[in-house]
């Protein structure tokens, strides 16, 4: 999938909002030391909230480099590694998600990404994609468990949409 970009301002808040303030009051030479801190602890929520969501990853690691993301490790399945990808990029800050060194142990045909817009609703997405808002379950299921409820979906925020015989 390689780079995979979201909305910056949309999504679940994990990461403080005092971490820029600390970089920014830094002089120089503590600067760089303080981006370094503040990567560790959004890798470290980030790793916390995949294991959070009981999605199974082999070897995980997460590295942040600014707003992107990179994640390793080992999936089962491609929809796992969605998941994952999408549990990482619907976080408040994170722009981009790369996922080239996250890999699968079983080929599966890949997901397409929907962003939601202002007005959406699942079944209004599945009349789009699958040509019956009735679907909207499908599209439900497969984003669980970041999501909870059918209705609890917001402009932004990223979506797995299956393959229509899936």
């Amino acid at each position: 999938m390689g780079l995979i970009s979201f909305v910056r301002d949309a999504g679940k808040k994990l990461f403080g909002g005092d971490d820029e303030a600390e970089i920014a009051a830094a002089d120089e030479a503590k600067a760089e030391e303080a981006r370094r801190r503040l990567a560790e602890r959004r890798s470290a929520a980030l790793k916390r909230e995949i294991e959070d969501l009981g999605l199974k990853v082999d070897d995980l690691a997460v590295e942040i480099d600014g707003g992107t993301a990179r994640i390793c490790g080992t999936c089962e399945s491609q929809a796992e590694r969605e998941k994952v990808v999408l549990a990482v990029g619907n976080v408040r800050g994170i722009t981009e998600v790369n996922d080239d060194d996250l890999a699968v142990t079983a080929v599966e045909a890949e997901a397409v990404f929907y962003t939601v817009q202002p007005g959406d609703s699942l079944s209004k997405i599945a009349k789009v994609h699958y040509g019956n808002a009735m679907k909207y379950p499908v599209i439900f299921e497969a984003n669980k468990p970041m999501l909870t409820h059918p209705d609890k979906i917001y402009p932004g925020q990223v979506l797995r949409i299956p393959p229509a015989d899936a």
